[in-house]
């Protein structure tokens, strides 16, 4: 192949990058895609000798880079998201339900909407609601949730792990083990990932004791 060619071929690549980044719902994916494709641009750059090139990805790697860390940082620090109790009586909670209504009947086509008997708890990111969580308690300690819901930009940073590791959440309404459905394969291994163990081999429910 020649020389010519190949540089061609990596600026194509570092295209593909780019737009690719751009499409991403998920912070951290466009983040680091986006790092990898300045890289590969400044590489590009150097390679043809064309120093605007080097410069501008140079300091979008710096941007992607910043920003990067900090997201890590917080992830491993516990310090991205905050989960609480949350009033069902109120106006947003349906409204936070309702605007999320077709990615919640992708990833968990099993919820059948909002109870009276449902308690709630949000994520937050920033002091933005992020995520959503209901469960139904039986008194027994026992929790049955029937949503377990973050939004799309934010499914990359452990909400799960904060909710169910980190946390104290659901002691405060005596509550010791959580049960949940797993409605699709992404969603199973998503029970998987936060603990949570079959029941039983025909029951189809996931069980999880909780702090």
């Amino acid at each position: 192949m020649e020389t010519a060619t190949l540089y061609e071929l990596i600026g194509y690549l570092a295209s593909a990058l780019v737009v690719l980044s751009l499409i991403m719902s998920s912070v951290l994916k466009l983040r680091i895609i986006g790092l990898i494709g300045a890289t590969v641009f400044a590489t590009y750059g150097l390679l043809i000798d064309a120093i605007p090139v080097v410069v501008t990805n140079g300091a979008i790697i710096l941007v992607h880079g910043y920003h990067l860390s900090r997201l890590l940082r917080a992830r491993a620090a516990d310090a991205y998201f905050e989960v609480m109790r949350w009033p069902t009586d109120g106006i947003y909670l349906p409204r936070f339900v309702a605007f999320h209504a077709e990615d919640i009947a992708r990833s968990q086509p099993g919820f059948a909407g909002m109870n009276d008997d449902h308690l709630a708890w949000v994520v937050l990111r920033d002091a933005e609601p992020v995520g959503l969580v209901l469960a139904r308690h039986d008194g027994s300690g026992r929790a049955t949730i029937d949503l377990d819901y973050v939004t799309p930009e934010h499914r990359d940073f452990a909400a799960g792990h904060t909710l169910f590791s980190r946390s104290r959440v659901f002691a405060a309404d005596g509550i010791t083990e959580v049960v949940a459905r797993a409605d699709t394969e992404a969603h199973r291994r998503y029970l998987i990932r936060m603990g949570f163990e079959p029941s039983g081999p025909t029951s189809g429910d996931w069980v999880r004791t909780v702090n």
